[in-house]
């Protein structure tokens, strides 16, 4: 295939070829369940679902795993303030997120794997990293790995060994050989509920969050697979780590593709929950309809940085608007994807550029703007499905350019009517009247050849 893909390991675009012929398997670092999702969590879970998406228009078969971490510091300490049980809190928290990624049009992985179930998996291979010299008992009873045992620890980050140490800001712990080492089994504290401790070879206690990742992605997807994704705060030291487990471990490289989805900012700082200035994709549905929002990720390339505010995505809803207007103005006829058709070869080519979906939207604005001149049933149809391989376009027009009326259909269609009577006996100053009341209400009227169309402003 054509496709060209960035690959952050080896900071360049690479052409693309799954291992096994046909068939990509791809991992995707998912979210700890002690909150809500925020919109940075909705730009990664859009981004990767654009990704298998266009796997699968291209006509492969993909097993898209996106795992749940459901044990965690924050979740046992959010628990506790709860008074509730970590399984309850990460339940909740579960479904929460299936709600908010269903909104937003995301499919759901082949597989999606909580930690909790794969603990016996993570000790397996703690005990070979043992084996290897490249794992350690702490006195405390903590088991690290020791960085500095494993060649090429920084090659993802792009950082030395001595840069990583010069970037220290805390002391050695008690236990650790080196401060870079980290956690693989974190021996269980008193205070700790019961519930988030396991018994095996290294007594009571718990995975560190990076043997996670690593432990279900071989389990799911084999020692070696095609493509790791997440957000760019992932890839050190999370991603970092999971390559020095896996590769120490198995002796080949855990991924073939390093993808990174970039930040969304808010007043030039990354959105995120420690920052404290992030909006839940709950709060921001409460304000804008879904598919704007999903727009509004999809249209800026998946590495990029994505700037919040309500005026973006107002632009986003306007600008969604006008390619729901032309399949209002033309019903699609059922299409089957014709790659060479011209439309559909430059957003081929757009895509098979990295998912380079800036280009790919402009080819459908291309298309709204043929459908309206040619009023081409075909067109529109190409323009519907190509928006399919992105997650968009495929609600009933009017349903999205009506949603939010406050008045019926057939109360606007009624006074649409009236309006049109009125211009008939050039009474305009009764047609204005009649817009201006509709506009009152957050209807728009647009007049065309085929007569009068409405839209509802945000």
């Amino acid at each position: 295939m054509s496709l060209r893909i960035y690959n952050t390991l080896s900071r360049a675009l690479e052409s693309f070829s799954p291992i096994e012929a046909g068939h990509v398997r791809m991992y995707v670092c998912g979210m700890t369940v002690y909150d809500l999702c925020h919109l940075g969590h909705a730009r990664s879970m859009v981004a990767f679902d654009v990704v298998q998406r266009w796997f699968k228009a291209s006509g492969l078969r993909v097993t898209y795993v996106r795992n749940v971490t459901d044990i965690d510091d924050k979740i046992i300490k959010r628990a506790l303030e709860n008074g509730e049980t970590i399984t309850a809190l990460t339940n909740r928290m579960v479904e929460a997120l299936h709600e908010d990624a269903d909104a937003l049009g995301i499919e759901r992985p082949s597989h999606e794997p909580r930690a909790t179930q794969y603990v016996p998996q993570m000790l397996n291979l703690i005990g070979l990293l043992e084996q290897k010299g490249l794992a350690y008992r702490a006195p405390g009873g903590d088991v690290n790995y020791a960085v500095r045992k494993f060649p090429g620890y920084g090659r993802l980050s792009g950082k030395s060994l001595d840069e990583l140490r010069a970037g220290e800001r805390v002391a050695v712990l008690d236990g650790k050989e080196d401060p870079l080492d980290f956690v693989l089994w974190k021996s269980a504290k008193p205070s700790e509920p019961q519930e988030a401790k396991w018994n095996g070879s290294y007594g009571e206690g718990r995975p560190g969050w990076h043997i996670e990742c690593s432990a279900m992605s071989c389990e799911l997807l084999g020692e070696s697979f095609d493509i790791h994704g997440g957000g760019a705060d992932l890839q050190f030291p999370h991603h970092e780590n999971e390559i020095a487990q896996s590769e120490g471990a198995f002796g080949k490289p855990l991924a073939q593709v390093w993808m990174h989805n970039g930040f969304i900012n808010v007043d030039s700082e990354k959105m995120s929950k420690s920052l404290g200035n992030f909006f839940t994709i709950r709060e921001v549905l409460g304000q804008y309809d879904a598919e704007s929002v999903r727009f509004f990720i999809v249209r800026t390339h998946y590495r990029s940085p994505l700037n919040y505010s309500n005026v973006h995505l107002d632009d986003a809803r306007a600008s969604l608007k006008r390619l729901y207007t032309a399949l209002d103005l033309v019903p699609p006829a059922e299409t089957v994807l014709d790659w060479s058709n011209p439309f559909a070869a430059r957003f081929k080519a757009a895509m098979d550029e990295d998912f380079g979906t800036p280009e790919a939207v402009a080819v459908l604005f291309e298309l709204a703007t043929e459908v309206n001149k040619t009023h081409s049933p075909e067109l529109a149809g190409l323009l519907k499905a190509l928006g399919g391989c992105l997650g968009l376009l495929q609600g009933h027009p009017k349903d999205f350019l009506h949603a939010g009326a406050t008045l019926d259909e057939a109360a606007i269609q009624q006074l649409i009517t009236q309006r049109s009577l009125a211009k008939k006996a050039k009474d305009f100053a009764e047609s204005d009247r009649i817009r201006n009341e509709l506009l009152a209400q957050g209807i728009v009227l647009k007049d065309t050849p085929a007569g009068t169309t409405w839209e509802v402003t945000q």
